[in-house]
């Protein structure tokens, strides 16, 4: 089935998932899209079972807490950033729920964390105003890269390329195989004093990034030129909240959720919002992914995670 503009306003919650005690802070579908897994502020590691709607099981992080998580290449490892104690990221079997790696080295918190999508490497972007590269078979970093600013960054879908959004006013592009020779393409956008950027994605064709802050507004830029071919605003955002910003798998549309709880759609064609969803969210919608193999997507939110598929479908 095709998404179209119709199609997006037709979603509606199917479930709702209380899981949680605290705000949930990050959350990523599994590569097969069978699977979702959040991360909490209450420590906990929640994986949902997709398909049938409900949560498998709940593993806990209680000494080092845990942020960013992310699916490795196997469905079952992940590895996630540290709220608590340190800033390694650690590396997890969900499996037997044992640590397989730590990889230490980042000295502040880390807000930026991608993982390859076609092999074992992964970067990481620290307030410690560093980017740095890994292999998950390596503790050791593979990669550093000094900034002079918070970064934000991520890989292309081919894994060739990454790109890190610095000081909330640049994207630079690196070539994976030679990126200690500097970026091959930098793109100076206009900064905004209002805000700083929270988050960088590819369109799964390559062809877009998507810039999230943490002010009113998410731009949509051309990933080979670096020209501005949209800004995204209108949704309530005035408490500087972190809000997750996502493509739709076909890379036509983009959502974001909001601080009243409500998604926005917008067409990344003719930038034209398509859809406001409304699933009485209580707080600020902080995680917003599509599920890239169903037709469903997930939203969450303080404590609560929704399962959102068309309507026609119930």
């Amino acid at each position: 089935m095709k998404l179209t503009d119709n199609v997006l306003r037709s979603f509606r919650v199917a479930k709702v998932f209380r899981e949680n005690s605290d705000k949930i802070n990050c959350f990523d579908f599994s590569p097969n899209g069978e699977t979702v897994i959040s991360s909490s502020d209450d420590d906990s590691i929640v994986l949902y079972d997709c398909q049938e709607g409900k949560p498998k099981r709940t593993l806990y992080s209680k000494k080092y807490g845990v942020d960013l998580i992310r699916y490795t290449h196997a469905a079952n490892t992940v590895v996630y950033s540290s709220n608590k104690i340190d800033d390694t990221i650690r590396y997890l079997s969900l499996h037997d729920n044992k640590y397989i790696r730590y990889f230490p080295g980042h000295t502040k918190r880390v807000v930026a964390l991608s993982m390859s999508p076609v092999d074992d490497t992964f970067i990481s972007g620290s307030l410690d105003k560093t980017i740095r590269l890994w292999d998950l078979r390596s503790p050791n970093c593979q990669g550093l890269m000094h900034l002079q600013g918070k970064p934000v960054c991520s890989f292309d879908p081919e894994g060739l390329i990454f790109a890190a959004g610095v000081n909330s006013e640049m994207v630079k592009l690196y070539d994976l195989r030679s990126f200690d020779k500097g970026p091959f393409a930098t793109f100076k956008m206009q900064y905004d004093r209002t805000c700083e950027w929270t988050g960088l994605k590819f369109s799964n064709d390559g062809k877009l990034i998507l810039i999230s802050t943490n002010g009113g507004f998410i731009r949509l830029i051309d990933a080979f030129k670096g020209a501005v071919l949209h800004t995204f605003g209108g949704y309530n955002n005035s408490k500087a909240v972190t809000l997750e910003a996502s493509f739709t798998p076909d890379s036509q549309f983009i959502m974001i959720g909001s601080e009243d709880g409500k998604i926005h759609v917008w067409n990344g064609e003719s930038g034209m919002k398509v859809a406001v969803l409304d699933g009485k969210h209580t707080g600020p919608i902080t995680c917003l992914q599509f599920n890239p193999k169903f037709m469903t997507f997930a939203s969450a939110c303080s404590n609560m995670v929704r399962k959102w598929t068309l309507s026609s479908s119930e």
